[in-house]
């Protein structure tokens, strides 16, 4: 094609663009496991990537949005879970497996939307996500039991959760290496606003509406990313998308499996979720119950601890490009297992009583904020073409892990926050050897699986 004399669209430092990587020249390695992150990426022409320079915010709200969705679908409903068992006639247990069946259908769901959106474009599968999450929050609205509540919220789980894998695929299919983890971290900076405001905004609803306006609010978010969705341009286009049968690209995550650092990314992030959904499972009963602390205090406790990863996520975001990401989730990863241990100490122990345990737990769920974005960019690096399969088998790990840290919290329940301190130490260690197994392995170039 000819040069031609106009002026190219200015885009910003770290969009992928469309020339190909030069894979003969040295790159500097900041950190073991980092040099990765210095290398080139196809991706859009610089022409189609204007929109995206030029309007920068929008691109972030609307891609905060469609990654908010896990947190805004089931924080906003919290405080009406009374009120829904008393409508349907239903147990605390029946009404309590409402957030469990979502969390099933979200973990699952996931592995659909990876393999599609690398055949297809991100933009058509994540519309389609948002057509099953408003019906599926339809249906929660006019459920006439808890029975018909779970199957609806499996429903809604599915369609929010390709907003989650596919908003995350879209960041790297605009970002590279450090850039992406550097937009990740802003991204949930942002994300760390819904369970901050989601149970106060849903606790007004219920008061003025009842809780079935909840749904229908949900109905409303999903109506109005749909509508903001469609003035994205498509991430991924024709030319770098996986053209392989779906039933292969099914069997391609046990190709992925087979990675090692992919599989290090991913027990760092994935065995971090089961220590943080242990907290949000043990951590009523170690507050209210145990502790004794009022229930309208409980929020503000919660608060807290979003604040410390709204923190965290900023401090990431501003160090990622100078020291990079590998660098900093090992941090992130020490900080949690060590205030992990603290944890389980004076959960056995008492010592300093709810202060006592108030500080390791601010510390280790602020950690967050150093771990999540870094071992999600981490993982994606190696795999540009398929970035969306990864997003997917890495959100799957991170949700599957929760669902098993928050169960054993159940299973072993014995009116202590031991439990709790436990798993949550054992998940904070886990996730610091993943990620120095990270450091230990030889570093990739990006490739396809």
């Amino acid at each position: 094609m000819p040069e031609e004399s106009v002026a190219e669209p200015a885009v910003p430092e770290g969009v992928a663009k469309m020339a190909a990587p030069d894979y003969s020249a040295p790159i500097p390695d900041i950190f073991p496991g980092d040099a990765l992150e210095a290398s080139s990426v196809t991706g859009l022409a610089e022409a189609e990537l204007a929109p995206v320079a030029r309007q920068p915010w929008r691109v972030l709200g609307i891609l905060s949005a469609l990654m908010g969705f896990a947190s805004i679908s089931t924080d906003l409903y919290l405080p009406a879970m009374p009120a829904m068992g008393k409508s349907f006639g239903a147990s605390d247990g029946r009404i309590e497996l409402t957030v469990s069946g979502f969390l099933i259908g979200f973990s699952l769901g996931q592995l659909l939307w990876g393999p599609i959106s690398d055949r297809h474009g991100r933009r058509a599968p994540v519309a389609l996500g948002l057509v099953l999450f408003i019906i599926g929050s339809a249906g929660c609205a006019v459920s006439g039991s808890a029975e018909a509540m779970i199957l609806w919220r499996i429903v809604q789980a599915v369609g929010a959760c390709a907003g989650v894998v596919l908003g995350r695929a879209m960041v790297r299919d605009l970002y590279t290496g450090a850039k992406a983890a550097q937009m990740l971290s802003t991204l949930m900076t942002v994300m760390a606003i819904a369970p901050l405001v989601g149970p106060i905004v849903g606790g007004q609803i219920l008061a003025i509406a009842g809780w079935r306006a909840i749904f229908w609010v949900l109905v409303g978010v999903g109506l109005a990313t749909l509508a903001a969705l469609l003035t994205l341009p498509e991430t991924l286009p024709p030319a770098r998308r996986n053209h392989e049968p779906m039933v292969d690209a099914f069997v391609r995550y046990f190709s992925l499996l087979r990675n090692p650092r992919l599989l290090g990314y991913a027990g760092a992030g994935g065995f971090f979720y089961g220590g943080m959904y242990a907290y949000i499972a043990g951590s009523p009963l170690a507050f209210i119950t145990y502790h004794h602390v009022a229930p309208a205090l409980y929020g503000w406790l919660f608060a807290v601890g979003i604040l410390g990863i709204m923190l965290a996520n900023i401090v990431n975001a501003r160090l990622v490009m100078r020291l990079g990401s590998d660098r900093l989730m090992a941090w992130g990863t020490a900080l949690a297992a060590v205030s992990g241990i603290a944890i389980a100490i004076t959960a056995r122990t008492d010592l300093g009583g709810l202060g006592g345990l108030l500080l390791p737990l601010f510390l280790s769920v602020s950690s967050t904020g150093f771990i999540v974005a870094n071992s999600i960019a981490g993982a994606m690096s190696g795999f540009p073409e398929r970035a969306g399969a990864v997003s997917a088998l890495i959100g799957a790990a991170h949700y599957g892990s929760g669902i098993l840290g928050s169960a054993l919290v159940g299973i072993f329940a014995d009116g202590t926050p031991l439990p709790m301190g436990w798993v949550i130490a054992v998940c904070g260690v886990g996730s610091f050897v993943c990620a120095m197994l990270v450091r230990a392995l030889p570093q990739q170039r990006p490739r396809n699986a």
